[in-house]
């Protein structure tokens, strides 16, 4: 009897989901004027959280093409 295997669930996806999320946010943060124009600690770093979207979208494409070799 042959056991089916079962794919693995990437941690990358989840990781990469919520990298997108917070630098969603964080980039919207920048949009709002109190944030813009309060010290430059507070935007220095919502600035490099809001990087995080895009390196999660580098992450989730690099998880999904994983996953497709995974399942062949």
């Amino acid at each position: 009897m042959v056991a089916m295997q079962t794919p693995k669930s990437s941690t990358l996806l989840p990781a990469a989901v919520i990298m997108v999320v917070v630098g969603f946010v964080a980039a919207l943060a920048l949009l709002i004027p109190a944030v813009r124009d309060s010290n430059q600690l507070i935007v220095t770093v919502t600035y490099l959280l809001a990087l995080l979207a895009p390196i999660g979208l580098l992450l989730a494409i690099v998880s999904a093409v994983l996953l497709g070799r995974r399942s062949r």
